[in-house]
């Protein structure tokens, strides 16, 4: 017995969606387990010359980089917390199988074989797995717009 969506959900490519959701993951153990190097704003003189530019225009290089380091902040955290959400409204198996295979400061270096075999209690086979996975695959994919229709 194998997953089908029902008739009013769509089609998904399997192999594009769980391309696009892996670079997701990827991008959030980045934003989640890496420091964000704010900007800070440069306070020696240039010594290029520089053409005379519009003189109705100023530029407020701290306020730039101000709204540039709050912004992305803030953006990082909603990425994360939106992927986090998806998450843990998935039941219980698809949640521990994504958190420990995708989401864990580890996951770069965890292979599927170690997640069926060793932090599944008991461990289940790799058709089991992989049934599993697809199935959260598809419904991060819809609760996150990584939609990719079937041809």
């Amino acid at each position: 017995m194998s997953f089908e969506p029902e008739e009013f959900l769509p089609i998904l490519d399997r192999k594009q969606v769980q391309a696009d959701l892996i670079k997701y993951f990827s991008k959030y153990r980045l934003f989640k387990y890496l420091t964000f190097e704010e900007r800070e704003a440069s306070i020696t003189s240039s010594s290029t010359p520089r053409e005379h530019g519009a003189t109705n225009v100023t530029s407020d290089q701290t306020a730039s980089i101000a709204i540039y380091n709050t912004d992305e902040m803030r953006y990082r955290k909603n990425f994360c917390e939106r992927l986090e959400r998806s998450v843990r409204a998935l039941p219980k198996m698809e949640r521990f199988l994504i958190e420990e295979r995708y989401m864990s400061e580890e996951a770069e270096y965890t292979t599927d074989l170690q997640v069926y075999n060793f932090k599944f209690q008991p461990p289940i086979s790799e058709k089991t797995y992989s049934k599993i996975r697809w199935k959260a695959f598809y419904k991060l994919a819809i609760s996150l717009n990584i939609v990719v229709p079937k041809n």
